[in-house]
């Protein structure tokens, strides 16, 4: 579809403008996780134990894995400039998908430029598809998935296309949100399938042959977090219980709302949540309509981080923007539906709202500030640096890479590579450090000291204060302390 290329070289063109716009401002690896996924690739190689099992953590492996050698490269891992190409690549596939889908549905160019625009203007999309977030990636993964789903749910076959099930696996390998969306599809087609006509069997048969390629990949997730840090799923010990959310269903499920339409506009939600539901009950109605279910999955992403608010994870925004893109394409295809006039209006108001509301030159768009939370800190940490690069000599250091992944990234233009500290990622060595003391094994210590109440090495050093026996505190800054081996 000619359309849909168009729109989608306009997408990435915009993506192309908005990357040079926040490389010059400083921004592109202010935000402290786009950093640490840096790291996560860099490490992959650049390790005192390389391998394979660096991928596994809490964070799912594929966008690392598409970074691990680019990474290796010092002006890319310093800049993040092919993490960030990707993400825009990325960002022009899910503008591609979400048009075609719209087109696909409706049969209106207007629809499906007014949910591209939405993508396009939006601040905050523009900016996470300028960094190397895995956010992006997970966009374009789901938007092929409910296209090419859409698609084969009336070709009435068994087989799976080849290319979905690599868009299953991409997209389970990404982002947790994933699991949830895949999951909700793979059930919306089987339905579709039998409300189309396919005897109760083959949809059930149908939706089975889907779910292996998510199945297996989550299957690969697990064993691989369960050689690698012992555990088939870590779920917690990585962040501080906030009590704000915590125990709270509704608050959670309100955090998700208000989350949604911060990072878009409130017309935008009300107006995509409604055509969902439209879709729903036009699927239930009218029997041809039934692949229409198929995109309302999209709305799924929003479970998850209503489940990880409610279990005491801290608020961040960014965890809707799922929410937003899948905004987006329900505008569109509110647009799409409607004819003429009707169309028109919807389409000026939404552009217009939007445009006042939340433009693209907004610089205290929610995932603008998000991102620069790390500032002060990252000031405060010039004068660590400064300390360490003082008297630095090559030795070993050790520090929590849960918590200072960022901070490493930072002191790579001082040429530390991630082979010369020790963190968890090291497994026996770290164990060791964590047993005997820090002294035994490397040169300095780094010690993050107040984000989320301390890292692994501030909490031990609080209970057992003879861990750091054979350290001497020279300086902190940032929130940070560096030791030195006496």
């Amino acid at each position: 579809m000619i359309i849909a290329r168009v729109l989608a070289a306009a997408a990435t063109a915009a993506g192309l403008a908005a990357w040079i716009v926040f490389l010059r401002a400083d921004l592109v690896l202010s935000h402290y996780d786009a950093r640490a996924h840096l790291v996560v690739s860099r490490r992959i190689i650049d390790n005192i134990t390389p391998g394979w099992q660096q991928v596994g953590a809490v964070w799912l492996p594929l966008p690392h894995l598409i970074n691990a050698l680019p990474s290796q490269i010092d002006f890319f891992y310093r800049t993040g400039a092919f993490a960030s190409l990707v993400s825009i690549a990325c960002f022009g596939i899910t503008a591609y998908a979400t048009a075609r889908l719209v087109l696909a549905a409706t049969g209106s160019p207007l629809g499906a430029a007014t949910a591209v625009a939405l993508l396009v203007v939006n601040p905050n999309l523009l900016y996470l598809q300028a960094t190397p977030m895995t956010e992006p990636l997970l966009l374009a993964s789901l938007s092929l998935i409910v296209l090419w789903l859409y698609e084969w749910v009336p070709l009435n076959q068994d087989a799976v296309p080849g290319r979905l099930a690599l868009a299953f696996v991409a997209a389970m390998l990404t982002r947790y949100e994933a699991w949830l969306v895949v999951g909700a599809a793979i059930a919306a087609a089987a339905w579709a399938s039998a409300r189309l006509g396919a005897p109760l069997r083959a949809a059930i048969r149908r939706g089975l042959r889907l779910a292996v390629w998510p199945a297996g990949a989550v299957a690969l997730v697990l064993v691989n977090s369960r050689i690698t840090v012992g555990e088939w799923f870590v779920s917690d010990g990585f962040f501080v219980p906030d009590p704000a959310y915590q125990g709270q269903v509704l608050r959670s499920a309100i955090a998700v709302w208000w989350g949604t339409h911060e990072l878009s506009t409130r017309l935008t939600e009300i107006v995509a949540i409604a055509t969902a539901a439209f879709f729903v009950l036009r699927t239930v109605v009218r029997r041809a309509d039934a692949a229409l279910v198929v995109p309302v999955a999209l709305f799924a992403a929003g479970a998850l981080p209503a489940l990880a608010f409610y279990q005491g994870h801290p608020f961040r925004i960014r965890y809707m923007v799922p929410m937003v893109a899948a905004c987006a394409l329900f505008c569109g295809l509110a647009v799409g539906v409607l004819r003429q006039y009707p169309a028109l209006v919807l389409a000026g108001v939404l552009a217009g709202i939007t445009l006042i509301q939340s433009p693209p030159w907004r610089r205290d768009a929610p995932m603008l500030l998000e991102a620069q939370w790390d500032h002060n800190a990252a000031e405060g940490r010039r004068a660590v640096t400064a300390c360490l690069s003082a008297s630095y000599a090559g030795e070993k250091i050790v520090a929590s890479m849960g918590s200072l992944a960022h901070y490493m990234q930072d002191l790579s233009t001082g040429n530390i590579a991630i082979a010369d500290f020790v963190h968890e990622g090291n497994g026996v060595i770290w164990d060791l450090a964590m047993e005997t003391g820090p002294a035994a094994h490397a040169g300095w210590m780094l010690v993050e000291e107040q984000s989320e109440g301390g890292d692994t090495l501030a909490q031990r050093i609080r209970r057992d204060p003879a861990f750091a026996r054979g350290m001497q505190r020279i300086c902190e800054g940032g929130g940070v302390a560096l030791y030195k081996r006496l």
